[in-house]
């Protein structure tokens, strides 16, 4: 501090700019939390009746849902608004071993250790889930790790709009590397949400998961 600062008691220009700018950091990572938080206003509902309906004279975008619905039976979906999905399981996908298939918990809260990876490994995630009643616009993922209360990763992936059918779907994430050395191993903590346009959550999953030197015996 030079003495012109000694005298005024006022810090220089400089150092509360540098002061403001880490604070936005901070910010900028509250935001990045809670950003799949917050609310957005939408327009009306409709069936998928009642969409088809609305838009019998737009011949274009008519083709466009009977091409996304397919063989959909709309009167067997009835008159319901919201679609639901349902996350039934998730998969890691690995050229060293034979895939891990992991069970969705109800409560949406796996117990314990949900699974382990080994230190250096390429690996892929494999959703599979259902879709009904209604076409979900917008369905995208969301990933936030944590290893000692401090965030260390976040992934953001659109799935796409998918049509209500009795058939599953399944969206594959792009491959992965895990971190190695002495550092990346250890115990990590996870959120994972699945959302639609709508922002509105499916589901929720807080869990645990390890990185060791190698996969566990199966």
């Amino acid at each position: 501090m030079d003495k012109n600062e000694e005298a005024s008691g006022e810090k220089s220009p400089e150092k509360k700019e540098e002061k403001e700018t880490k604070g936005k950091d901070h910010e900028d990572d509250d935001d990045d939390d809670h950003e799949d938080d917050r609310k957005i206003e939408v327009g009306p509902q409709y069936s998928l009746k009642e969409q088809l309906e609305k838009d019998k004279d737009d011949e274009s975008l008519r083709r466009w849902k009977e091409q996304l619905l397919g063989a959909v039976d709309i009167e067997a979906v009835g008159e319901t608004l919201d679609p639901e999905v349902k996350i039934l399981s998730l998969a890691i996908k690995s050229p060293d071993r034979e895939d891990i298939v992991l069970s969705i918990p109800e409560d949406g809260d796996p117990k314990g250790c949900w699974f382990t990876l080994k230190e250096g490994c390429r690996y892929s995630l494999l959703f599979t889930f259902e879709v009904k009643n209604n076409i979900v616009c917008g369905l995208r993922y969301t990933n936030t790790v944590w290893k000692t209360g401090v965030k260390v990763d976040s992934t953001k992936e659109m799935l796409g709009t998918f049509s209500p059918q009795a058939e599953t779907y399944t969206h594959e994430m792009p491959e992965e590397t895990t971190p190695s050395g002495m550092f990346a191993r250890g115990s990590y903590s996870a959120r994972s949400k699945f959302v639609d346009d709508d922002n509105k959550c499916y589901l929720e999953i807080n869990y645990t998961f390890d990185i060791r030197k190698e996969w566990l015996p199966t």
